[in-house]
């Protein structure tokens, strides 16, 4: 099967591999609305934590996926200096693009975001900072775009879309409004660069960016 190729995937195996990779994120993240944003600074020890996490969950989709006969060789990004500069890009403009709309959920500018309140007061070296990138990013996108929007192309493009951008909008809640605002403009930005390319690695080194560069700005 090759990369543009729509995978032959059933809705049971949407939401197996959705919910493996994503349904603890999302619960976790619901639940910290629910207690009302509660800052839980990063330290190298969760970042460690979450690599391991998604380690676990990573292997279990896989293992999933393989007994399902998918062709796992389409999941693999392949990286690039070209593809690089362009997930640079890819950063850069939905940084840029976010500005307006983050204004429209934060009415007082004093007011602290829960994610600038958690990077703010996280204490988190370089190591463990680059290796939850690299990480965080391959995992998110590998599943998230690279499995589950090209899986859902079938239904539409815009569904796919708007899917995933549902999906990723709801593991990052604990963000507060303006984190979830920018992460759903992310989402929409490397969802659309991916519809018209196929090209995963650009998206997932955009990912990578916006986690490294997001502490280092701290």
């Amino acid at each position: 099967m090759s990369r543009s190729a729509v995978p032959s995937c059933s809705i049971t195996d949407l939401v197996v591999v959705t919910c493996v990779c994503f349904g603890w994120f999302i619960l976790a993240s619901i639940q910290a609305v629910l207690a009302g944003f509660p800052i839980r600074p990063f330290t190298n020890s969760s970042f460690y934590s979450i690599i391991a996490i998604e380690v676990i969950f990573s292997a279990t989709a896989i293992a999933y996926l393989r007994t399902r006969e998918f062709d796992l060789s389409t999941l693999i990004p392949s990286p690039s200096i070209a593809g690089c500069l362009i997930g640079g890009l890819l950063y850069i403009g939905s940084g840029i693009a976010s500005l307006p709309f983050e204004s429209l959920v934060v009415v007082d500018q004093a007011d602290i975001q829960p994610i600038e309140q958690m990077v703010a007061n996280s204490a988190v070296a370089l190591i463990p900072l680059l290796a939850l990138s690299v990480v965080n990013g391959l995992y998110e996108e590998v599943f998230l775009v690279g499995y589950l929007q090209r899986a859902l192309v079938k239904y539409g493009r815009l569904f796919s879309v708007g899917a995933v951008v549902l999906v990723r909008m709801l593991y990052h809640l604990y963000q507060g409004p303006a984190g979830a605002m920018s992460v759903v403009i992310f989402g929409v930005i490397v969802s659309a660069y991916y519809l018209y390319t196929r090209d995963l690695w650009p998206v997932a080194f955009a990912h990578m960016t916006a986690d490294f560069v997001g502490f280092l700005q701290a």
